[in-house]
């Protein structure tokens, strides 16, 4: 299992203070297999901030939203530690990354140094940057946080209207996809989604100056444990068949179930 347990780092904090003015608050650093989307497979350095926008009832990376926690990094430790592993792709993801004005210096470094990137992102914010893929994962209806649907002693009180509210935007969705390669994934829990996904498609078609073929949008099942993806992969697979999609698979979650830093 990947770890980072070596990397000297600042003890976590949950402080919103940063501890430098180029910094940015980091979750995780740490190296694996790109789990998800069309990359799937590829051994990559995952740089994980802090800090969401949103808050899915089911999200992967609680403590990155739900119960943030964080180190406060500079661009200089981070571009250190990600040389470290000598992998040539560099995932930055959340939480929602693109939140940080900072991470677009990250990323301007990062591809002054030759890396691909991919940006793991809600699609709610744009943001002017290198990023060779973004990877944008619009959140659906299903996500929206209830008193008996949420992390386990986490309180979703005013975050329901607040997530609800702002999950969607189209003018950052359509920026995203008119100015970078994209791919569209979408979280599935079963065929309930698929109307919105078919609703939300065709608004964005309509608002974005660029094709967007069935083959960029990634149907993802929903799930952070192996118990749960088997619940759910395989009528999401059809699901997929059924429309013309493609389907990712959740990689992490098969090899290493819920562990951190995977």
């Amino acid at each position: 299992m990947p770890v980072s347990d070596s990397i000297d780092r600042p003890p976590i904090e949950t402080d919103a203070t940063p501890a430098t003015d180029d910094g940015l608050p980091i979750n995780e650093l740490f190296y694996s297999l790109q789990g998800e989307g069309t990359l799937a497979g590829v051994p990559s350095v995952f740089v994980r901030t802090s800090g969401c926008n949103l808050r899915c009832w089911f999200c992967d990376s609680y403590h990155t939203s739900w119960e943030p926690t964080h180190a406060w990094l500079s661009l200089e430790e981070i571009i250190a530690e990600v040389e470290e592993y000598g992998a040539g792709h560099v995932v930055l993801t959340g939480g929602e990354p693109l939140l940080h004005e900072q991470s677009v210096a990250l990323l301007e470094a990062l591809d002054d140094r030759g890396y691909h990137t991919t940006v793991e992102t809600n699609g709610t914010i744009y943001r002017d940057a290198p990023i060779d893929l973004a990877s944008i994962s619009p959140k659906l209806a299903s996500s929206t946080p209830t008193p008996d649907r949420a992390p386990e002693g986490s309180d979703s009180s005013g975050w329901a209207d607040r997530h609800e509210r702002d999950r969607i935007d189209l003018e950052a969705l359509a920026g995203l996809v008119e100015d970078y390669p994209f791919q569209l994934k979408f979280v599935v829990t079963d065929g309930g989604d698929l109307p919105e996904i078919l609703e939300l498609l065709a608004r964005l078609r309509e608002a974005a100056p660029v094709a967007i073929p069935d083959e960029s949008v990634l149907l993802m099942p929903e799930g952070a444990t192996r118990d749960r993806l088997a619940e759910t992969r395989t009528r999401v697979a059809d699901l997929a068949l059924q429309h013309g999609f493609r389907y990712t698979p959740r990689l992490h979650v098969d090899l290493w179930n819920d562990a951190p830093e995977t």
